[in-house]
């Protein structure tokens, strides 16, 4: 063969040598991130084989796009030949510097995904997606979660897998101009042209799985009952480009059924119980007779609302660790404990709106950073204000953070105590900004002060890092942080008791969402399983509900009792209405949801479009039900 036939052959082997680079990355890593979580993941040698083999499409349609800008170079690298002799040289140059600029490019953007993929896993249990950016606000407050060692390790992390990949794509590109020998001709660079315009086709389909109607998705590399090793075969870049349109201000349009077919009632059931004699002893939830939970609305109460940071049933009597909340068991026995409540999703900015507006949240949509959405939102707050409260809100963190100051303020709130409002000493007590124990303490200002109030106070400690103001009582630092914060709120329940302020208090205690621990993913019920516990002394405990339910039901069942009304509450029930006959509890996270009913604990995989746990589909209808209502009504507004 001529040297200068030699050309077409050595850009269609650049073209297979530079897939294959992208490709074999991408499944190796797939062991490498394994490794990552073995610490909290079990898994045997069989497995890792298995998630290599069964995640090899996504990454080889993943590869795809990663050559298209060297492929279309390629295609047009004959035009060149067009160009005068003194200016050939000169294009072929600007060429080569694209593509190392390219290569660069594509290490550096694969090389952060795969190590942010590894490092964020733990935390949040799911795979990396452009939810991720809603938590990058500039501040640098998404960074306190982690040490300045953890950040430091994973940047030269990706400094040297992006090295690595480069030196791997770049050596392509040292062989070619090595071997490049003769002068191409024409013909053979059309030639070459006309073939990759022929195999173009074939690239098409690779990039979208093949010729059905289904395109490349996460889901199609799912292929066991282990979540874990389903997250370990997805493709980290492609789970993070293929949700990257969708941002913050995105309402994904959930469509299972016509809108003929949706089932309103699922939400308007107890809407009336605001209109019932206040003086009566007892209402039916369901099957399950429970009594007023608040002593008397002819003098409304001071209301004092506490969420607690990831403190779900995990660390509590629920999850068989009495022992690390202790303060907690106590209250639920001797107050109102609604034992069966659960967290509507997996964050706080989405678990604390669904607390104060009684709104459910949606997978991977923020609507607290929703401005045009927020202010159509109702809020307890709001409603209590309007009957003569004082709103406050407390928090010892930054309230800007995903937009809870203009949330807060859009919904009724009038006083917003954050971390600016300590000293500089107090907000150097945490990593996220002033320490419970100190936050407690002004609360207990604020609780006992003249007049009709109703706080929110949101706590911070109980969060990663998990480093708190105490001496380490248990070896697991989460269980040790958890500890911490029960001790602060024992300690301020106390020190209301023995005021003149407890009498007309009520107390409110839930947590805002559950958190990734051991193996304890959105599969397991207990993940999202939170106690709500009302005491104080407005409250007429003990008594113990056991009524399934949302955390999201609050506003309604709270306002039900104070006999305000609660009707532009779309998705709030009034659980302790005679008219609440079909308990439910529905949980978002980012692939999917989960229904708890009388059936027991179901969830659907998004991705996957299947039910993943449990046997109902009864209860996964309620569920794409509620997620289609709820996107429905938020789109409008």
């Amino acid at each position: 063969m001529r040297a200068d036939a030699t050309f077409p052959a050595r850009r269609i082997l650049f073209l297979l040598r530079t897939y294959a680079v992208f490709a074999a990355v991408f499944v190796l890593a797939k062991p490498c991130f394994m490794a990552s979580q073995r610490a909290a993941q079990q898994f045997a040698a069989a497995d890792v084989w298995a998630v290599m083999r069964h995640g090899l499409s996504l990454d080889l349609s993943t590869a795809l796009y990663f050559i298209l800008l060297p492929y279309l170079l390629a295609m047009l690298q004959p035009l060149l030949l067009l160009l005068p002799e003194r200016h050939r040289q000169r294009g072929r140059r600007l060429l080569r510097a694209m593509l190392r600029a390219y290569f660069a490019l594509a290490a550096l953007v694969v090389g952060t995904a795969l190590v942010a993929d590894a490092s964020l896993y733990g935390f949040w249990g799911f795979k990396l997606d452009a939810s991720a950016l809603q938590f990058i606000d500039g501040t640098g407050h998404a960074l306190t979660s982690v040490s300045a060692g953890f950040v430091a390790l994973r940047v030269v992390a990706i400094i040297a897998v992006a090295a690595l990949i480069d030196a791997l794509l770049t050596a392509g590109m040292r062989r070619e101009k090595a071997s490049a020998k003769g002068r191409p001709r024409m013909l053979h660079e059309a030639a070459c042209t006309l073939l990759l315009l022929l195999l173009l086709p074939l690239v098409v389909v690779g990039l979208r799985g093949g010729t059905s109607v289904s395109t490349t998705n996460v889901g199609q590399v799912y292929f066991s009952q282990n979540q874990f090793l389903n997250h370990s075969a997805v493709n980290p870049v492609f789970s993070f480009l293929a949700s990257f349109g969708k941002s913050t201000n995105d309402i994904p349009a959930y469509r299972f059924f016509p809108d003929d077919e949706l089932d309103r009632q699922l939400f308007s059931m107890a809407k009336d119980s605001a209109s019932r004699d206040s003086s009566s002893t007892a209402a039916t939830v369901g099957e399950v007779p429970v009594s007023r939970c608040i002593t008397t609305t002819e003098t409304l109460p001071n209301i004092i609302l506490i969420i607690m940071e990831g403190c779900s049933g995990q660390f509590t009597e629920l999850g068989g660790n009495a022992h690390v909340t202790p303060n907690l068991t106590r209250l639920a026995h001797e107050g109102v404990y609604f034992s069966r409540c659960y967290a509507n999703s997996w964050r706080t900015d989405r678990g604390m709106l669904s607390i104060m507006s009684g709104y459910p949240a949606l997978p991977k949509t923020s609507i607290m950073k929703m401005p045009s959405k927020v202010g159509t939102l109702p809020s307890i707050a709001r409603t209590l204000r309007q009957a003569g409260y004082a709103t406050a809100f407390l928090y010892g963190g930054d309230a800007d953070f995903t937009n809870t100051r203009g949330y807060l303020t859009a919904t009724g709130v009038e006083t917003i105590v954050s971390e600016d409002d300590f000293t500089s000493e107090e907000r150097g007590s945490s990593k996220w900004g002033v320490c419970d124990s100190i936050t407690f303490d002004r609360l207990y200002g604020m609780a006992v002060a003249p007049g009709r109030h109703f706080i929110t106070f949101l706590t911070l400690s109980s969060h990663e890092p998990w480093t708190v103001p105490m001496p380490t009582r248990f070896a697991d630092e989460k269980l040790n942080a958890f500890h911490y914060l029960d001790r602060c709120l024992g300690r301020f329940v106390e020190r209301l008791r023995k005021s003149e302020a407890w009498q007309r208090t009520l107390v409110v205690i839930i947590p805002d969402h559950g958190i990734l621990y051991k193996d304890q993913d959105e599969t397991k019920e207990i993940r999202s399983h939170i106690p709500m516990i009302w005491t104080g002394g407005a409250a007429s405990g003990p008594q113990r509900i056991d009524c399934i339910c949302n955390q999201s039901d609050l506003a309604a069942t709270l306002l039900g009792q104070l006999g305000l009304p609660h009707n532009d509450f779309t998705f709030s029930r009034d659980i302790l209405s005679p008219r609440y006959t079909r308990p439910f509890a529905f949980h978002t996270f980012p692939e999917g949801f989960a229904v708890v009913d009388r059936t027991g604990f179901n969830v659907y995989d998004l991705n996957a479009r299947r039910q993943t746990v449990g046997r109902s589909a009864e209860a996964i209808r309620t569920g794409k039900m509620a997620l289609q209502l709820t996107a429905d009504d938020l789109r409008k507004r």
